[in-house]
Parts: structure tokens; C-alpha cells; sequence
């Protein structure tokens, strides 16, 4: 949704902008060209792979651009790094990447056969293929049913255990194959892959996706300048449901620090979607930081 984060957060020159997920640069190329020369704009993003294609693409902008590896959740050290207080605006994009998605070795699809990694920053430890190697068989339920939404969760984490004990699972096929014999035949051939869901939870927990959420957007909004804005753009309905309720509760107290400017969400158009599939469950929501004189 490159077209409606511009039309939120640029609005005129001079700016500094913050990407937490900066990934390929589709946004932040966008919003460097809408935002005329005198902006600027600091990239962040878990993986290594992504800064550096993004440091390729950007490098036209000189030194308006500056891009670090590492987590959001630590946006205010890298802002410091900078040597910059409050940014006019910030955008949190919480998908995976299309580069990520289509790349067997990042182990993210189960639509081709790669390691079972699934890690967003590779220089850190714990992959997919440990967790469903080490974990016990109520703990891999349990997060497969609440990241997933998964309602076959317990009998595909029992068919992980029985599995694991003939041969350790390295690799996305060898997983596949055991959630489609785990569940029932009608389910292997719904709309969704059957897979889908269960990538989905292992991808959250090994990345600790939802952990760093909201004290992440509660730092963003702390170094939001007064008339700044914030959209993040979530692709499942665990993700929405944070920003939601976090954006609602910091707009809503006796000294709001936000006012809402998305009442819904916004998805994406009909256009976008037939371009881009992998939009379509895109939502995205907006605020704008509120100073003292607005409350009165």
C-alpha cells in the first residue's frame, strides 16, 4: 500500500522519517521521492540480506538515507545512533518480504524445500527446525493453535513428535509432508494449504514477532514529534489486534499522547490486490501524535 502510507505520512518537505521495517526500500524509496530533497530517512530492518538491497537501491539519495540492521524494538538506540530525537513520521510494515517468501534457503514458504529456518535476522540463534525438533508436544500445540489459529494444532503436533523421534526435521518439505498426513483429506485441499497456519505460528515464535509489537509502537510514538504520524500495516488478525488496541489506548486516556485517523482499517484496492495477491490481507492504520495545545 506504498500510494496510501505516502498520502498519510508526507506532507510536506524537510521532513525525517523513520522505516522500523524497511525491508527492500518499496516504501521508503516512495516516500524519499514524495518528500523532496530536504528529507530525511532512517532504515531498520532485522534482515541483513534486505539492508543491503536496500543500501543499493537508495544510494541515489545520498546521504538522506541512513539504514541499520537491527530490531525496531530497539528504534530509540538507533535513533540516537543518528543523532536524531523526533522523526515526522513512522512506518511499521510487518509482513515477510516477497525476497524472503521466495527464497527456498530462508525457509519461510512451504511451497518449495529449503532448511527449516525461518529466522528474519540470521546472526541469531534458534531456528524453526529447533523448535519443532526440541519443543514439547503441549508447547507446540499450544503456540501452533494461538499464532496459527490452527484448529488441528494438537493432532499436527502430535504427528511432529511421532516423527521427530524417527528422524530430526531439517528441512520445509519434510514438515509439509507431516501436517498434510496429520490432518483430515477435506482440509489438504481447502482455499488455505494446510501448511499455511502452522508456517505462520513457527514464524512467529521464532522471530518473537508479537512480543516486541507494542512496547515497540509505544517507543515509536514516543519519539514522534507533535503533528507526526504513525501507520503500520499488519497482515494477520494477532497483529491487528495489538496495534489496534495499542493506538486506541494511547489516544484514549486523560492526556492522549494520539489521535486515531483510521477509525477502520484501510486494505488494499482492488487494483492492488490483482497486482499483488500476497496484499490482500493487508491492514493498515494511522495516527497522528497530538501536542498539549491539542488537548486543550
Amino acid at each position: 500500500m506504498p500510494e496510501e502510507v505516502v498520502l498519510l505520512l508526507v506532507r510536506d518537505g524537510g521532513r525525517t522519517y523513520l522505516d522500523c521495517t524497511v525491508g527492500y526500500s518499496g516504501h521508503a524509496e516512495k516516500i524519499l521521492e514524495a518528500s523532496g530533497s530536504n528529507s530525511r530517512l532512517i532504515g531498520i530492518d532485522r534482515d541483513e540480506m534486505a539492508i543491503a538491497a536496500s543500501r543499493e537501491k537508495l544510494a541515489r539519495f545520498g546521504d538522506r538515507v541512513l539504514l541499520f540492521h537491527g530490531h525496531f524494538v530497539d528504534l530509540k538506540q538507533h535513533l540516537t545512533l543518528s543523532g536524531i530525537s523526533q522523526v515526522d513520521g513512522i512506518l511499521f510494515d510487518l509482513g515477510v518480504s516477497s525476497p524472503q517468501l521466495e527464497e527456498p534457503a530462508r525457509g519461510f514458504s512451504f511451497q518449495g524445500d529449503g532448511p527449516l529456518d525461518m529466522r528474519m535476522d540470521q546472526s541469531m540463534s534458534g531456528t524453526a527446525a529447533e523448535l519443532v525438533n526440541r519443543w514439547p508436544e503441549a508447547q507446540l500445540a499450544d503456540t501452533i493453535f494461538q499464532f496459527g489459529e490452527e484448529r488441528f494444532s494438537r493432532r499436527i503436533a502430535s504427528a511432529i513428535v511421532r516423527a521427530r523421534q524417527r528422524y530430526p526435521f531439517t528441512t520445509t518439505k519434510e514438515l509439509v509432508s507431516v501436517i498434510e498426513g496429520a490432518v483430515p483429506a477435506n482440509y489438504r485441499h481447502g482455499r488455505l494449504h494446510c501448511a499455511t497456519r502452522t508456517f505462520q505460528a513457527l514464524r512467529i515464535a521464532v522471530n518473537h514477532e508479537l512480543d516486541c509489537l507494542e512496547p515497540a509502537l509505544r517507543d515509536a510514538v514516543d519519539v514522534l514529534s507533535p503533528g507526526g504520524r504513525l501507520c503500520v500495516i499488519s497482515f494477520h488478525s494477532l497483529e491487528d489486534r495489538i496495534v489496534k488496541h495499542t493506538l486506541r489506548t494511547l489516544s484514549s486516556t486523560d492526556d492522549p499522547k494520539l489521535l486515531v485517523l483510521t477509525k477502520k482499517p484501510q486494505v488494499p484496492s482492488r487494483e492492488e490486490s490483482g497486482r499483488n495477491p500476497r496484499s490482500r490481507s493487508a491492514k493498515l492504520r494511522a495516527a497522528q501524535r497530538v501536542s498539549k495545545e491539542d488537548c486543550l
